[in-house]
């Protein structure tokens, strides 16, 4: 239970974002709790410890897969019939669990008494259970576990969203920064309810207490667009409100055109901020 609640307090606001990902995780973390299960005999000085860690690994797995299955269903709900995909998806969880219930007595007979078939049965399921198809364009991309499990080389691949720091507190820059930085961005976006701050090729965004999800999105695409010409042009500034200004609106109007939601935004921004511009006023002699 204890397990559940932490991984709620840390996790829980990702659940949405990441609804695939953590998905997965959860059927990772169920078969790890079955294998502690398996090798728990074989250690009996340390067996209620390795019993608990199985119980913690089953207690993120409710968590996660209650949790993800609300979003996924709603992702499917496209005539807004979230009820009726909830009761399907549910009588075919049902009839499963069933045809898996007579398989596993029909193994578990069949096994009885030869350990190394038991292995064999569990350790081979396991990988068939876990096996993932990833889509051609999408996968060399898109993460299907959490980023502390992705090996060393997927970390240093040059994503542009890497370098965008979203919700950043005003508190992080100091003052030498904030007059370098902050002052000198300020005039680009006197009409957004965000400002882009650039320091050593990184983005960081501040986000305005009122910004909405159309902010929100906007805000994100103009800092992609920075980060990408950061080092290809001194006044990055300038040539990211050019893009922002001639091509976004038209990005958006295709991205509805081809049935993509824009109003809902499921990365959270938890840090917010609230300032006003007024231009210094030159001084005449």
């Amino acid at each position: 239970m204890l397990g559940g609640i932490l991984f709620t307090f840390y996790q829980g606001s990702n659940l949405d974002s990441y609804a695939k990902m953590w998905r997965l995780v959860a059927d990772l973390m169920n078969d790890l709790g079955m294998l502690m299960d398996l090798i728990s005999p074989l250690f009996p000085s340390a067996f209620v410890f390795v019993v608990c860690l199985g119980s913690i690994s089953r207690s993120f797995t409710g968590v996660a897969s209650g949790a993800t299955r609300a979003a996924l269903t709603q992702h499917f709900a496209l005539q807004d019939n979230a009820a009726d995909i909830s009761a399907k998806e549910g009588s075919q969880e049902t009839v499963a669990t069933m045809i898996g219930m007579a398989l596993g007595m029909l193994v578990a007979r069949l096994t009885i008494g030869h350990p190394l078939a038991i292995w064999f049965s569990f350790l081979s399921l396991t990988v068939f259970h876990m096996y993932v198809l990833s889509p051609e364009q999408v996968s060399s991309q898109e993460h299907i576990l959490p980023i502390q499990f992705i090996s060393w080389s997927s970390k240093k691949a040059n994503c542009l969203h890497k370098k965008v720091n979203l919700g950043m507190r005003i508190s992080s820059f100091d003052n030498m920064e904030i007059k370098e930085h902050l002052l000198s961005a300020a005039p680009y976006y006197t009409k957004a309810k965000y400002l882009l701050v650039e320091r050593k090729g990184i983005i960081d965004v501040i986000v305005y207490k009122d910004s909405n999800a159309a902010d929100v999105l906007k805000l994100f695409f103009h800092a992609l667009v920075l980060a990408k010409n950061v080092h290809k042009s001194k006044s990055v500034h300038s040539e990211g409100q050019k893009w922002i200004d001639y091509q976004y609106e038209v990005f958006i109007q295709k991205l509805k055109s081809l049935g993509w939601k824009i109003e809902r935004l499921l990365s959270p921004i938890i840090w917010r901020a609230y300032w006003s511009y007024e231009p210094l006023e030159e001084k005449i002699d």
